[in-house]
């Protein structure tokens, strides 16, 4: 173990987890390239965990670049900014990848559109200032924050804001940048690092500002050297430390990164936040400093467009609202093998059945795996090998509780902690038996009456 990951308080690693084939050879080496406008966009107005937005703007409005066209409607919610120049279609609605049907506010393009390296330029690029940022008071970042609708973009999509603002009760003395990136394929946050990594250090530093954090550690997997050497460069100077973390999955957790940098274990039904931590994704810091520093609101963000059923391997800096097809046909469209379309990472990712499906602010990367990658084993029954349990990061029962969801028996589901379960697919991934456990798991998540 080296030096610097014990000094840290952690040991680089975490208990169980598994070691999928990466698959990142695909897109990590591939530059962040601008998808060119498209006609139209579908703007979902619940793209964050919370409360839904609602729609401010009316059929035939002309909205510029930047506009909010969804109101937060809570404080737990995010509002909704125009990631294009044009005029409000209409209001419609959309299915999103877990299933849920939202509402959505469409804009045709129309007029000039920021594009290309100007839009690069604008959302990534220029300088990033590290010194002097004490003149932005705490409340102030938070607000920023909020205004410009910026949630989680490694997946939980939790508005950013909330975590920002400082609590007696459980005082913050560590940001923790998240760049693990652990799922298989994905390299949209790899590629942030090694092409941004100014962005990423000015928003932490913000976040630390806000919650009055005194240290800064941004955790990255060693499968990404390239990345290590980058945020390290922009790091160090600004007093900023990177944590080089072993290759496993689920290191992107935020439970297990947490207790792989601090040493400190997240309570199994509790948050970071009790053991004095903010996690935060690396793409969320860079749009944290942007909201900040360049008072620009979440419009973009770099989705990895990946696997072996695509033409061309692409990392896009792409609008919110664009459809997976516009990003699959700029990167060559489906090749003939092409068997699933996955919104993510085929661990923790969802199936698209339509790709006129909107890009949300949580998508990290659209997936496209074959008929060989997709061909499993016959489902049979549970053996007790306890296979599930032995690679659980979380320590948690998988087949106890995929069970209880599909007999429906929520006592049972309760008492082995259901709700703490983050999906990360482990358990089906060593399943000799090809259960649907996280399938069952979820569905059971979803249906278990609330206390």
């Amino acid at each position: 173990m080296t030096a610097t990951r014990t000094a840290l308080g952690g040991t680089g690693s975490f208990a169980r987890g598994i070691h999928p084939p990466e698959r990142k050879h695909f897109a990590e080496d591939a530059h962040i390239e601008v998808l060119p406008t498209p006609d139209q966009i579908a703007l979902p107005l619940l793209q964050h965990i919370g409360a839904p937005c609602e729609m401010v703007v009316k059929k035939k409005q002309e909205v510029a670049l930047g506009e909010m066209v969804g109101k937060a409607g809570g404080f737990v919610s995010s509002p909704v900014h125009a990631s294009l120049a044009g005029k409000v279609v209409g209001p419609s609605s959309a299915t999103l990848p877990n299933g849920r049907r939202v509402r959505t506010v469409v804009i045709k393009a129309e007029g000039p559109q920021l594009a290309g390296q100007a839009l690069l330029a604008d959302v990534l690029g220029g300088d990033w200032p590290t010194d002097g940022l004490a003149q932005y008071g705490p409340k102030q970042i938070a607000d920023a924050v909020c205004d410009a609708g910026i949630v989680g973009q490694g997946g939980a999509a939790f508005p950013t804001h909330v975590k920002l603002i400082p609590n007696e009760q459980s005082p913050i003395d560590t940001i923790l940048i998240n760049g693990c990136e652990c799922e298989p394929y994905l390299t949209a946050d790899h590629r942030l690092m090694v092409e941004a990594p100014g962005a990423v250090v000015a928003g932490a530093l913000l976040a630390a500002r806000a919650n009055g954090a005194e240290r800064i550690i941004v955790a990255i997997e060693d499968n990404k050297p390239d990345a290590i050497a980058s945020m390290r460069r922009a790091a160090e100077p600004a007093g900023v430390q990177v944590a080089e973390l072993h290759t496993k999955y689920p290191m992107g957790g935020e439970r297990q990164t947490v207790l792989a940098v601090t040493g400190r274990t997240v309570p199994t039904t509790g948050i970071p936040l009790a053991v004095g931590v903010v996690v935060m994704n690396v793409g969320t810091s860079a749009a944290v400093a942007r909201a900040v520093l360049r008072a620009k609101p979440l419009t973009h963000r770099v989705v990895t467009v990946t696997g072996a059923g695509v033409g061309e391997h692409k990392n896009l800096l792409v609008p919110i609202g664009a459809s997976y097809a516009r990003l699959i046909a700029y990167c060559g469209g489906l090749l003939p093998n092409a068997a699933r379309v996955v919104a993510g990472g085929p661990m923790m990712g969802f199936t698209i059945g339509d790709l006129n499906t909107p890009v949300t602010k949580g998508t990290s990367g659209v997936t496209v795996l074959t008929d060989r990658d997709v061909a499993r084993a016959a489902e049979t029954n549970c053996v007790r090998c306890g296979r599930c349990v032995d690679v659980c990061p979380l320590n948690l029962v998988p087949t106890k509780m995929a069970l209880a969801a599909r007999n429906e028996d929520w006592a049972l589901a309760r008492r082995y902690h259901i709700q703490a379960c983050m999906e990360c697919g482990c358990c089906a991934y060593t399943c000799p038996g090809g259960l649907p456990l996280v399938q069952l798991i979820r569905v059971g998540k979803a249906k278990m009456p609330r206390d």
